[in-house]
């Protein structure tokens, strides 16, 4: 059940909220659903953590959803809120004796935690200390290295992903002073540098308590004034080698940008603070008497470049932009100061007014303030007041605000309770603050697509726009706006504004879908109206209109209107109204234009064929751009204009697809004289235009075949001998040369069906030397094939020619058919006398393949004695071992234990052997010598009982050795395959290469 107090900080939130202004009341009536236009839900909503603290809060950070919380009974509470009930107590007593917190600082991913302590009773105490905390342990480092500095500000390395180390980071103090450090948990030698200027100074290397320490003095700000450092933080400019730097003082930002030249050089930013040494001083300034300041960025997300940059001063927050680009030595753009709103405190009965607040933190489009009893929140584009949230004193005074880096939660917190800030859609009344300040294409942006308000951002560009007298620009955004039609017609009307009212009905035609032909009938008879006024005013007034340029630049815009596909259809269904408006107004010109635009080509071709005009016919088919009409009409044209028609298509090239006029083709090839001229169009097709339609080369081969019949082979060489490739039907083609007796184009085509049989008997119908060309054809895979083809000119050449000495000839030509292959072919009555040569050409032939069988039977004969003379040789071979031979790979006497000789002259201890060769064998090898050494050692420790049971065992234990000889004795460790298999593995292994390394140096 809420508490009374919950229910009043809830009623105190919600009557300051901050209402978004109305809708547009004539929004309803342009085409939208009614709907809201703000969220019911506030864009802040606070709420209270369940945390009840065991004393007074003093400092809280956060980061990372990590919040670490200093109270005043020396106690530092850690809670990790994806685990919030294991929260962690660190007693930190022991260091508070004579000290007090000043400043508490936690990294953006909340594993380094630095504490700075300071006297407790003012300078005359110990000087102040820093300490360190990561967030796995619980005990505190002291940085001795920084004792006597009061760190006020630290800037953190966002770019850092490490836990162990925070990366390279920036200290200020309360005098000026900017060091730069590096600290992490680490328990080996840390690197540090003394306090001097950091250019004369050497790394050292010291211990301390397990925390790790780098860096040194960098800069120096102050150098007379000592002001303390009041925020601090660097970030690397994307796509560059360059830093910004923003330090902040009580009154003063310093900007620092430089680019980083080496590194390796620590301390690391030097480089970009060693160019301001010597230089001025270069900073902004804001008087403040205020005690303290605060920095803040706005980050997109974490690691990002901040998007924003805001400082706290007594005047106001000093807002402004972050440059990813700089130009010179600003990277803090579009400065403006905000004011923070004046509200009054009640203490001990007296009423203060003040405007400064105690704290505050930046969303992307809001500053929250924080003050001793309330928060407030003020728009970043227009400064207004949005939220006011007033805290009950039962909380206690309200210390500081802050906002984790990485989830972007706020986090506010009192004396005695911690709260939370959740942000909802801080975006959805940005639009109307950028239309207020007339930044229309910023507040299109963050419309989110809602059709409400862009509607509203338009309407208020165009009326901008129309009152500073640019109507065409108005004209344009009007048009897509919702507002009234007749309204906005009107008012350019009364200006008089008619070339903008042309733009306003043209945008608006553009717009309207083809379904809407009242309102497109409606515009376009309205603008037709608006340009016959135009060029009737010019036509009456100027009696050489056709050169005036403005009548001309008017005559080009209405054919550009006339143009439009929606125009177009609308006059070709108005047809009779449009005529009757131009001939009201004497427009015979453009009358006369709209009927040849308007393409009404056929019913004037249809007439003048039914006079027999076809000159006059085809003079009109050929200036229209209806290729339409062309398949309509050629069929006629070509009967009666051959050659005119067919120069006329040619004309028309590519625009023409040939396959839609075959019909009319067709139609027409009935003499020769039409033929011709239909041939003519289809070669252009062919050879000109590369046209792969079968259709086209079927007919044309055809035309060739009745009236060209000497082209029918040029055609068919022209498509080549790949069937694949080819354009034409060849089994059509086939046919009809067969049927006009054309053999040699039947021939070709036959071989190219691959009825290489057919093909060669219809060629030696027709010769010998044909037939011998096809019989080449065939692969010279198909040996088979070209035989049979040979072997069947053969029997032509011998039976059907009785031609012996061309029989001869023949066996010189093709290497596959002998004069063995032939023979049965002649007669029985031939005499040898006519072949002998062929027959003993052949026989030498088949000694000499003897021959060679012999020579390769004697070669091999004397090989295998050799090989069996070598095995006789290697059988009586022996090595002899010294004793002062040693093992090759521990270098240890190899007689001290079990070893293996090699031909090559390796020797190697057994155990050397395997230890060395293990890692070489595959996993199944490996498996099988394990078990092999397991079963001889279990032989080996078995107890001899009798004499069958030993001899048993020592057959089984040779058997075993034996196995294990064959698989890591077959081949010498350096001389055999495996080591010429292992030549791609390194001499050493990646984790011995440092230990190697140290031992060589």
């Amino acid at each position: 059940m809420t508490s009374m107090f919950d229910q009043y900080e809830q009623a105190s939130q919600r009557s300051k909220q901050v209402l978004v202004p109305p809708i547009r009341p004539d929004i309803s009536t342009a085409g939208f659903i009614q709907m809201k236009l703000q969220d019911d839900s506030p864009i802040f909503t606070k709420q209270k953590v369940n945390f009840l603290p065991s004393d007074k809060i003093l400092h809280l950070v956060v980061s990372n959803n990590t919040i670490v919380i200093a109270m005043a009974n020396n106690i530092l509470l850690r809670i990790d809120m994806k685990q919030p009930d294991k929260t962690e107590e660190i007693d930190i007593s022991k260091y508070m004796l004579t000290m007090k917190m000043s400043g508490l600082f936690l990294d953006p991913l909340g594993h380094h935690l630095l504490i700075t302590l300071v006297p407790r009773y003012g300078d005359n105490g110990p000087p102040p200390e820093l300490y360190y905390l990561h967030r796995k342990t619980t005990k505190l480092k002291q940085a001795s290295k920084f004792k006597g500095h009061e760190i006020t500000a630290v800037g953190w390395n966002f770019s850092n992903t490490l836990d162990t180390s925070s990366g390279f980071i920036l200290l200020g103090t309360s005098k000026g002073l900017i060091f730069e450090t590096e600290i992490g948990l680490e328990t080996d030698k840390i690197f540090n540098t003394s306090l001097e200027q950091y250019w004369r100074q050497l790394p050292n290397y010291l211990p301390l308590y397990g925390t790790k320490e780098v860096g040194g003095l960098v800069f120096d700000i102050g150098k007379n004034s000592k002001p303390p450092i009041t925020g601090i933080e660097f970030h690397k400019l994307p796509n560059s080698d360059k830093y910004m730097i923003i330090v902040t003082t009580l009154m003063r930002i310093y900007q620092y940008i430089g680019a980083i030249a080496n590194t390796e050089e620590k301390p690391f930013l030097q480089q970009v603070f060693y160019r301001y040494l010597n230089a001025q001083e270069s900073f902004s300034e804001v008087i403040s008497s205020l005690p303290y300041s605060k920095m803040q960025f706005y980050y997109p997300s974490l690691g990002a470049l901040p998007k924003s940059f805001g400082w706290l001063t007594e005047t106001g927050i000093l807002y402004a932009q972050v440059d990813a680009k700089p130009e010179g030595n600003n990277v803090l753009i579009n400065q403006q100061m905000l004011t923070c709103p004046e509200t009054s405190l009640m203490g001990s009965n007296v009423s203060q007014t003040i405007s400064a607040p105690l704290s505050f933190v930046l969303t992307e489009f809001h500053a929250l303030l924080l003050y001793p009893d309330h928060v407030k929140s003020i728009s970043l584009l227009s400064q207004e007041l949005i939220f006011e949230d007033i805290y009950n004193d039962a909380v206690g005074k309200l210390i500081g605000i802050t906002k984790d880096p990485a989830t972007r939660s706020i986090w506010a917190y009192s004396e005695r309770a911690v709260f939370k800030y959740r942000v909802t859609k801080e975006d959805r009344n940005v639009w109307q603050v950028y239309v207020d300040k007339n930044e229309f294409e910023l507040a299109k942006q963050y419309c989110k697509d809602n059709p409400a308000h862009v509607d509203q951002v338009l309407v208020k560009q165009a009326e901008m726009l129309f009152k500073n007298k640019e109507y065409e620009k108005s004209a344009l955004i009007y048009a897509d706006t919702h507002s009234s039609f007749e309204e906005i017609s009107l008012k350019f009307l009364q200006e008089w504004q008619i070339e903008a009212l042309k733009t306003f009905l043209r945008k608006k035609l553009d717009g309207f879908k083809t379904q809407d032909k009242t309102q497109i009938t409606m515009i376009v008879i309205w603008v037709t109206e608006l340009f016959m006024n135009q060029m009737g005013t010019l036509r009456s007034s100027n009696t050489s209109y056709l050169h005036d340029p403005q009548y001309i630049e008017l005559q080009n815009q209405f054919d550009q209107f006339l143009a439009i596909p929606k125009v177009e259809e609308c006059i070709m269904k108005n047809r009779n109204t449009i005529y009757d408006l131009m001939a009201s107004h004497g427009d015979k010109d453009n009358l006369i234009n709209l009927t040849v635009m308007h393409r009404n080509y056929e019913e004037v071709i249809r007439q003048n064929l039914y006079k027999s005009d076809y000159i006059g016919a085809l003079g009109v088919l050929k200036i229209q751009n209806n290729k339409n009409l062309f398949y309509q009409f050629a069929g006629i044209l070509l009967q009666e204009l051959p050659r005119p028609t067919v120069a006329a298509l040619i004309s028309q090239g590519s625009l023409l697809k040939p396959v839609k006029l075959l019909p009319a083709l067709v139609s027409c090839n009935s003499d020769e004289k039409h033929a011709k001229e239909v041939i003519k169009y289809l070669e252009f097709c062919v050879y000109k235009q590369g046209s792969q339609e079968q259709a086209i080369h079927n007919f044309l081969l055809s035309l060739y075949a009745r009236y060209k019949q000497d082209e029918v082979m040029r055609y068919i060489s022209s498509q080549g001998q790949d069937i694949s490739m080819v354009h034409y039907d060849v089994h059509y083609a086939l046919r009809l040369c067969q049927e006009v007796k054309l053999m040699e184009a039947c021939v070709q085509l036959s071989a190219l069906l691959g009825l290489w049989t057919t093909a060669v008997d219809l060629a030696l119908t027709i010769s010998v030397d044909l037939a011998k060309q096809i019989a080449a054809m065939p692969s010279d895979h198909d040996d088979e094939l070209r035989k049979k083809l040979w072997l069947k000119i053969a029997e032509h050449v011998v039976r059907e020619k009785d031609d012996i000495q061309q029989a001869m000839e023949f066996l010189q030509h093709c290497d596959l058919v002998r004069i063995e292959d032939i023979l049965p072919f002649f007669s029985d009555f031939v005499t040898i006398d006519h072949f002998k040569e062929a027959i003993c050409n052949s026989l030498q032939e088949y000694n000499q393949h003897i021959q060679d069988l012999k020579e390769d039977m004697q070669e091999a004969t004397k090989a295998a004695e050799l090989i069996r003379k070598d095995i006789q040789v290697f059988r009586s071979r022996c090595t002899f071992v010294h004793a002062r031979d040693a093992c090759n790979t521990c270098e240890v006497q190899l007689l001290l234990r079990p070893f293996y000789v090699f031909p090559c002259g390796h020797k190697f201890h057994s155990d050397c052997l395997v230890a060395a060769l293990t890692p070489m064998l595959s996993m199944d090898q490996r498996t099988k010598l394990a078990d092999l050494q397991r079963q001889l050692t279990a032989i080996s420790n078995r107890p001899e009982d009798t004499t069958s049971v030993a001899s048993a065992s020592l057959s089984t234990k040779d058997q075993i050795k034996a196995d294990i000889d064959e698989l890591i004795a077959s081949e010498c460790l350096y001389c055999g395959e495996l080591m010429i298999e292992s030549i791609d593995k390194p001499f050493i292994e990646e984790e011995d290469y440092e230990r190697v390394m140290k031992e060589w140096a």
